[in-house]
């Protein structure tokens, strides 16, 4: 199905007509005529041929005019409908980039890695896997700023997640839990009520809120959104020495929400937990349907170029 972007366009395929019938003729310029007595002698096809304007000369102009007027009105060729996946999650991820997250006591594949490398690993993949629900990013540190808001552009967010490090937030040597979630509730206030998550990694105790967590908790519970919060780091003595973790308030942050508190101390664990959260009930949402649209303004376009170009040649000779 052929569809015009810019059908008001069409309204200017008279404009010549019309220019030629307000406007006054042109007259023709006055020179010194050359009188031959015997002009049947002359009368050959040089003079009653090419040298005079062929009426083709002015169809071809026409045609050009009319390709020209259709290339403006960005004609499109219109596919069928494509039905949109939307299970009706909306998923707010918000991230520690505090200084504890460079503890390297993970291992992906043999290698250790910092905290926060093998956090953007396995939350990569889990991202990879939202297709049909719109995700967004908080990352937090000594304060917790937006990164993306909510979107179905899974590509961005992972792409901006992936660039996330150490002191993206300033100087990051605390952790706002409190201020994360409250700016969760903040950006997830004008979304459908049953279909709010927050999903809030971190590894540390909560330091330099201004909002204290329970109570951001109590505001995220009054405005009905889940947290499930994953608390992230090894259990070996020297790391839980080095960066406390307040699982205590981890967990009750979940429990005022009705959410669910997870440990998260390798990366397999961390992506148990995101098959867990895979299982969410979806709320359903009414189908959206994409049309793939295919630009076909370029072949009338070329047409009257080609066409005008001709003209132009056979005037010149």
């Amino acid at each position: 199905m052929i569809d015009f972007e810019w059908p008001w366009m069409l309204l200017s395929m008279p404009l010549p007509f019309i220019m030629r019938w307000l406007l006054p003729p042109v007259q023709p310029a006055e020179q010194a005529a050359l009188k031959i007595p015997f002009l049947s002698d002359f009368a050959d096809e040089s003079l009653h041929g090419p040298m005079q304007p062929a009426k083709w000369h002015l169809l071809w102009a026409v045609i050009a005019w009319v390709l020209l007027v259709i290339a403006s009105a960005r004609p499109q060729w219109l596919g069928e409908p494509i039905e949109q996946g939307v299970s009706g999650r909306d998923l707010m991820l918000a991230v520690d980039v505090s200084g504890s997250m460079l503890a390297d006591d993970f291992i992906v594949n043999k290698n250790r890695l910092d905290r926060l490398t093998a956090t953007k690993w396995v939350v990569g993949e889990f991202i990879n896997r939202r297709v049909g629900d719109r995700v967004g990013l908080i990352l937090f540190g000594t304060r917790a700023f937006l990164q993306t808001p909510l979107t179905f552009d899974r590509n961005t967010v992972k792409t901006l997640l992936d660039e996330s490090f150490i002191g993206i937030t300033e100087d990051d040597p605390n952790t706002s839990i409190g201020d994360a979630i409250g700016l969760a509730v903040k950006k997830l206030s004008n979304e459908q009520a049953d279909s709010r998550v927050l999903i809030l990694l971190t590894d540390g105790v909560d330091t330099s809120s201004q909002v204290p967590p329970l109570k951001a908790a109590e505001l995220a519970a009054a405005s009905q959104l889940k947290i499930y919060t994953v608390g992230i780091g090894s259990n070996h003595p020297y790391y839980r020495s080095q960066f406390p973790m307040d699982e205590k308030l981890l967990a009750d942050i979940a429990e005022i929400t009705g959410g669910q508190y997870f440990r998260a101390r390798n990366t397999e664990e961390l992506d148990t937990i995101y098959k867990v959260l895979d299982q969410l009930e979806p709320v359903e949402k009414d189908k959206q349907y994409f049309r793939p649209r295919t630009e076909l303004f370029y072949w009338p376009l070329a047409m009257a170029l080609f066409l005008a170009a001709g003209l132009l040649g056979l005037r010149l000779r």
